[in-house]
């Protein structure tokens, strides 16, 4: 197993399923909320969330069904939250395509996210775990706070990194965290591995959200699907910009701070170069890859399996990732 494909090789029965279902459960009597959503969910994207769900269900022996129904849950809940969040930062594009914002309007991205949210709120209580209700709807509020706080935060050049992983941890990594729970839950595993499968997801959530944030700077927006500096011109301070700004003086550092503190990306290949110059870039996939191995540790209470590699080669394609 050496690539993300070979890794849908592995769950593809799964996968399948898992599609069908989520189309059908999308389904609703109102016209336009079917054609938002085929347009959504036909925008693509790798559905690492339920992957990984699915992923470590089978790694804990799971033999029933609802595991794809929960990675259909977990699917609508992360589509839910880019809906608004596109809203919030004024996205016009998403891997490659116009946003569903910028298609039909701010008011019907916001109640069509509001009925993915419900949508996904009636299926999460069909397994009958009160467990599973209160880790999604802890994690959907986690997330909720996370952004709030990124809001509150936007055109800080002060932010420090322990602020930031605070605002990464809500608005990507409990959702990482929750899928890879659940799998073990569904399972009926033990405490110890149950704690192995949370902790695994919660790092391996910081780690792509770190690498996101260098790819922000580093890729380019044929291959990203959106324009590079949208975090900057959002006025969000991220990993590589923390570090540059504790380790420039001078002009540089005065550049830097106009940028972020007035979202300002008309000087975006002089910030790049200065990021280059410092290595910034270096420095945050260093901490990504920490995270990654963190992930990787957590999973030594995990009996080996073909899905149990595919978790651990999760943690290197994350790093490795260009979109």
């Amino acid at each position: 197993m050496q690539n993300f494909d070979d890794i849908r090789t592995l769950l593809q029965e799964d996968l399948e399923q898992t599609d069908t279902l989520l189309q059908s459960r999308l389904s609703s009597n109102v016209a336009l909320i079917n054609q938002m959503s085929a347009y959504i969910i036909g925008a693509g994207g790798k559905r690492l969330r339920p992957l990984l769900l699915l992923l470590c269900a089978r790694a804990t022996n799971y033999q029933g069904e609802h595991h794809q129904l929960m990675a259909v849950v977990i699917e609508l809940i992360h589509t839910a939250t880019l809906l608004h969040d596109d809203i919030v930062d004024e996205s016009t594009t998403r891997r490659g395509k116009d946003t569903a914002n910028e298609v039909w309007g701010n008011a019907a991205s916001v109640l069509v996210g509001d009925f993915l949210y419900s949508r996904s709120f009636e299926m999460m209580v069909e397994p009958g775990s009160m467990k599973i209700m209160q880790i999604l709807s802890k994690a959907t509020n986690e997330i909720a706070q996370g952004e709030v706080l990124q809001l509150l935060n936007c055109q800080n050049s002060d932010l420090t990194e322990a602020e930031y992983y605070q605002v990464i941890e809500r608005k990507t990594a409990v959702l990482f965290q929750a899928a890879t729970q659940i799998g073990g839950i569904l399972s009926e595993v033990d405490e110890q591995q149950e704690l192995a499968l949370k902790n695994y997801g919660l790092h391996l959530g910081n780690a792509f959200q770190i690498i996101d944030d260098v790819l922000d700077y580093e890729s380019d927006s044929e291959t990203m699907g959106k324009e590079v500096g949208d975090d900057l011109a959002e006025g969000k301070t991220t990993l590589p910009m923390i570090y540059a700004l504790a380790n420039t003086s001078g002009a540089d550092k005065q550049l830097l701070e106009d940028a972020i503190n007035n979202a300002d990306t008309s000087q975006i290949k002089q910030v790049i170069n200065i990021l280059q110059s410092i290595d910034a870039f270096g420095y945050t996939r260093k901490q990504a890859k920490k995270s990654a191995d963190l992930a990787k540790a957590s999973l030594v209470d995990i009996q080996p399996s073909p899905f149990k590699d595919a978790l651990i080669l999760l943690c290197d394609l994350s790093l490795a990732r260009k979109s």
